[in-house]
């Protein structure tokens, strides 16, 4: 909301939440008589030119959808789209001839975490994924430790050893050999850790995010480049 108001010719235009506590737009910081929608067959046409979604994994798709379908130019910060979801709102923007970004992070240490990450997994294909977050997130693995594993996979081909698990699970999930654990516990916002081990060595790379407004600088990028958009991008470090 901040972010938004102290951007020049920028402004938001209506809202969108399944349950509201209010109606009244001010209750919110809006502008009095901004639209206030509960469903998405409430949503006008035109209402807005960027659909901003920062929801749910349980919504996300169905959003985004509707925005394509309806003319908005999506910017979504929201994780747990599948890869085929992507395709298919990838292809479904193409077919609309609209531009738009799903970033699993909008931080920008995160974003060069990938970066560096798929850089040295050249060097260390010995690699595992450690992601911390607070207690209320909803989906397992985050969404930026999905991202980074998968621009591991394309420089590495990584296996993962066999391992006898005398607790199922302990070993972690698996995306193309690149074993993935999740953290889930108060206190903690988001953070991340990739391991690389290597004969007599091993490097970290590890980011934090203390507080959601280290976001924020990635989603003002995302905003100031929406109208040049010309196709739905994945990850933050494709319009930087």
């Amino acid at each position: 909301m901040k972010l938004v108001k102290g951007m020049p010719g920028v402004e938001i235009t209506a809202g969108l939440a399944h349950r509201l506590t209010s109606q009244n737009p001010e209750d919110y910081g809006l502008a009095a008589g901004t639209p206030m929608y509960t469903s998405l067959d409430q949503v006008e046409a035109g209402v807005a030119d960027v659909w901003v979604d920062f929801t749910v994994p349980s919504s996300v798709y169905q959003n985004v959808k509707f925005a394509l379908e309806h003319g908005f130019t999506p910017i979504v910060g929201t994780t747990g789209l599948t890869d085929q979801q992507e395709a298919e709102l990838k292809d479904l923007a193409q077919t609309q001839g609209l531009g738009g970004l799903i970033a699993p992070n909008f931080g920008m240490s995160a974003v060069l975490l990938m970066k560096f990450a798929k850089e040295a997994a050249k060097y260390f294909p010995d690699v595992e994924i450690i992601e911390m977050h607070h207690a209320d997130k909803k989906d397992a693995p985050s969404g930026t430790a999905l991202a980074t594993a998968k621009m591991i996979a394309e420089v590495s081909d990584r296996k993962a050893p066999n391992s006898v698990e005398t607790l199922p699970g302990a070993r972690g999930g698996d995306y193309e050999g690149i074993k993935i654990h999740s953290v889930r516990l108060p206190g903690y916002v988001a953070h991340e850790q990739v391991l690389f081990g290597g004969p007599g060595e091993a490097l970290t790379i590890r980011q934090d995010s203390f507080d959601r407004s280290s976001f924020m600088s990635g989603v003002k990028v995302a905003l100031e480049k929406a109208s040049d958009l010309d196709q739905l991008y994945v990850g933050l470090e494709n319009i930087l």
